[in-house]
């Protein structure tokens, strides 16, 4: 934090900025009022700078998180808050300390965009009553609250909160454009505070906020609310760890020399969620907009978070009576501004000509995040992107005939023989995963061989076999032996040896010797055996006789 204090206090006090508006805008949203958001970016933004695992992270109150506090405050208050911010907290330590952060780089891609698009969606629906001026149904479902206000706009319409909405809204994002480094959030929402005021609009405010931290109401919870309150803790915390751990990415890849430590920023996501709560704060997370001004603001360590933070401190504590005056229609349109930056065109076009599977993802997770929840996006997602990839892998796994020359040495029989030999021995190569979601599709050929006398299978290409997988294969042998044919197997890779052994898949072949390392070997074996059996002798003097 000594390197370039003065850098550092420069980036702090811009990212303050930015976020008092989405601070206030993002408690409003949440339904625990602004001081619970100005809450959060303190006490959060602070704990997480000091214990997580990037220098240039920013945490806080995020649109994404709200969306699932919602319908928490709206059913069970500060105290539902409270006691899923802790469960979530004591979750998010858990992981950091089972080592889980790795496993976030996992999530596909278009789950996160679609995730993201969902949210931008879900964020922008939620703004529609204070943007309108309306009072917010009781409707659960945000595309439901959107049309109820449209409906009761419809009915007595008044322009002013319309209009506040979309001026700061327009701003913001031309703004954006034009002049990427000015707090134009911050400028529109004082300009239409001031506005309001002057001009006597009849818009709600924010209201009367505390002189300090709010502490939270604690009251008694009804015991039958504790499972619906641990499953939201699971949300907020899958929630606050993939946010977060997007958010510390990008400020690596926008810097030159910083990484993250991703079960460290984990471990100061849980302190920061256990402990807002306490101060009347809501779950907070990594803050990708944020660190994103944060790092091109010049930042080089964790003072400018600190700095972030203790700015908004004082607002907190010295400018309350500023703040009450800004308008519900301003902060929507700030809201509804952050919503439309968050869509990533490009992103979307690009996954979206990648292929329909990718397209199908995205578009499947949006929906259910506008649908359901986060939760169920999420799963849904995870869901559609496995099935397609065991599809993509299981389309990569083929049966293939191979000529049986290429197991011989070039000098080693004449090519009477040779033919001869092909005539009666064939060899299959098996290429990629032989795993349940492709084993029955390509083995049944491979029980359907006909008018041989002896199949020598190559498995040196397997890559991988799972126990369906190894069933099959040995079913297949099982049918082609029935048969009369003489099945042997060559090039078995040391990996699968001990599922092809724990179910005894080749323990016939095995005892009978019929399990090679060459290929070549597997056809010396089947040309003695055959002759043997004077399948070869037979065909040898046919062949003379015919001549």
């Amino acid at each position: 934090m000594g390197r370039s204090p003065r850098k550092d206090l420069v980036a702090g006090l811009t990212v303050a900025i930015v976020a008092l508006p989405l601070a206030l805008g993002f408690g409003v949203a949440s339904g625990a009022g602004a001081e619970a958001g100005l809450a959060t970016a303190v006490v959060a933004g602070a704990l997480a700078a000091v214990f997580g695992g990037s220098n240039l992270q920013v945490s806080g109150p995020t649109g994404a998180m709200t969306v699932v506090l919602v319908p928490i405050v709206h059913r069970y208050g500060t105290s539902g808050v409270l006691t899923v911010g802790l469960i979530a907290g004591l979750l998010l330590v858990a992981l950091a300390l089972g080592g889980a952060g790795r496993f976030m780089a996992y999530v596909p891609a278009p789950v996160v965009e679609g995730f993201t698009l969902g949210i931008a969606g879900v964020i922008g629906l939620q703004q529609v009553p204070a943007a309108l001026g309306v009072t917010k149904g009781d409707a659960e479902n945000v595309v439901a609250v959107a049309g109820q206000a449209l409906a009761d706009f419809a009915r007595h319409p008044h322009p002013a909160a319309p209009a506040v909405a979309l001026a700061v809204a327009a701003v913001m994002l031309v703004g954006a454009r034009l002049r990427p480094g000015i707090p134009f959030s911050l400028l529109a929402v004082a300009a239409a505070t001031a506005v309001a005021d002057l001009a006597h609009l009849d818009v709600a405010t924010i209201g009367h906020l505390p002189a300090g931290l709010p502490l939270p109401s604690l009251g008694f919870l009804d015991p039958g609310a504790v499972p619906h309150l641990v499953t939201a803790a699971l949300a907020v915390a899958a929630l606050a760890a993939l946010e977060s751990l997007m958010s510390a990415t990008a400020a690596d890849a926008m810097s030159a020399s910083e990484r993250h430590d991703s079960d460290r920023e984990l471990f100061g996501q849980g302190v920061a969620n256990l402990v807002a709560p306490l101060f009347g704060g809501v779950a907070a997370t990594g803050a990708i907009a944020r660190t994103a001004v944060n790092v091109r603001s010049g930042a080089v360590s964790r003072l400018a978070a600190l700095v972030h933070a203790a700015v908004l401190a004082v607002v907190v504590f010295a400018a309350a009576p500023l703040v009450e005056g800004i308008p519900l229609a301003a902060l929507a349109g700030v809201l509804i501004a952050t919503a439309v930056r968050m869509v990533e065109v490009a992103s979307l076009r690009a996954l979206a000509r990648s292929g329909r599977g990718e397209a199908a993802v995205l578009a499947l997770t949006a929906a259910a995040t506008l649908a359901f929840d986060l939760v169920t996006a999420v799963v849904v997602g995870l869901a559609v992107a496995g099935i397609l990839a065991l599809r993509q892998v299981a389309r990569s796994a083929r049966l293939q005939q191979v000529p049986l020359h290429d197991g011989l040495a070039p000098a080693e029989h004449h090519e009477e023989e040779r033919a001869l030999l092909a005539e009666h021995i064939v060899a299959y190569r098996i290429d990629g995963p032989v795993f349940f979601a492709a084993a029955h599709r390509f083995l049944l050929q491979l029980a359907e061989t006909t008018d041989v006398k002896a199949v020598i299978l190559r498995l040196s290409h397997v890559t991988a076999i799972d126990s369906t997988g190894a069933l099959a294969l040995g079913d297949a042998i099982g049918k082609l032996e029935r048969r009369g044919i003489l099945v042997l197997a060559a090039g078995v890779p040391d990996g699968h040896r001990r599922t092809l052994d724990a179910l005894g898949v080749l323990d016939t072949l095995q005892r009978q010797g019929r399990v090679f390392a060459q290929t070549s070997d597997a056809i010396a074996r089947a040309r003695t055996e055959l002759r043997t059996t004077g399948v070869l002798a037979d065909a040898t003097a046919r062949k003379g006789t015919d001549r």
